[in-house]
């Protein structure tokens, strides 16, 4: 194991890591995009964004295209190259507002967290579109990992905090647990060469009926280019 530091609230920070992860020269066979904040308050990241939209969203897609060609030379027929993004039921309840994804005219961090969590099962499904179109030797999917025992929840009403103290033990899973279908879409045989799935418990299930929008998809996409400063090579795909 080999630490790399990588703040993914911060743009230079991405780009900084995979020119230091370019320069050893290894293969990426596994890219899990797994870091977040939960109702923090309102704040921006150095870059001016929305934190929620920022670190959540924004992050991991910049780090996950720039990874992108190691990701395609790394895989194989046999053994495709594997994106996990890791997302949560809240998505369900999210709108994506594509003329205010900063949240600017009326924040709420519950609204803003949901808009993230969303915004990363569109660009799974949309990386899937264009890997496929491709003929990359890649597959993306996004996970639900449940109510996990973490301090994701430090930002939450006291009174929730009390609530969770006592009955995480029933309720909530350990972060082993959470972290298993994590680990199954990483490395299971059932999941090589399937791409474009929302998985829970180990299992493939359903996600937001807007979540499937092929339109929204797209602008999503091109709008998140022009945020972060890449060229938008898709756009001249279906």
């Amino acid at each position: 194991v080999e630490f790399l530091y990588c703040d993914l609230a911060s743009m230079k920070s991405i780009r900084q890591f995979v020119q230091r992860f370019r320069a050893k020269n290894c293969s990426l066979h596994v890219l899990v995009n797994n870091a977040g904040v939960m109702l923090v308050p309102e704040r921006k990241t150095e870059d001016g964004f929305e934190e929620h939209f920022g670190l959540n969203y924004l992050g991991h897609f910049l780090l996950t295209n720039l990874l992108l060609d190691m990701l395609k030379q790394s895989g194989t027929h046999s053994h495709n190259a594997r994106i996990i993004t890791v997302s949560s039921a809240t998505h369900y309840v999210g709108k994506l507002h594509l003329n205010d994804l900063q949240s600017r005219c009326s924040y709420s961090p519950h609204g803003a967290y949901a808009q993230s969590k969303l915004a990363l099962v569109l660009f799974t499904y949309r990386l899937q579109h264009l890997l496929t179109v491709n003929g990359s030797h890649v597959t993306a999917n996004v996970v639900d990992p449940g109510v996990v025992n973490t301090d994701l929840y430090k930002h939450v009403f006291w009174v929730v905090k009390v609530a969770k103290w006592m009955t995480a033990w029933l309720f909530f899973k350990t972060p082993e647990e959470g972290a298993s279908t994590t680990i199954y879409a990483a490395v299971s045989p059932e999941m090589e060469g399937a791409g474009g799935c929302y998985l829970y418990n180990e299992e493939r299930t359903k996600s937001a009926d807007v979540a499937y929008d092929e339109e929204l998809q797209r602008r999503l996409w091109t709008e998140s280019c022009k945020m972060v400063g890449i060229s938008d090579e898709a756009s001249r795909l279906p």
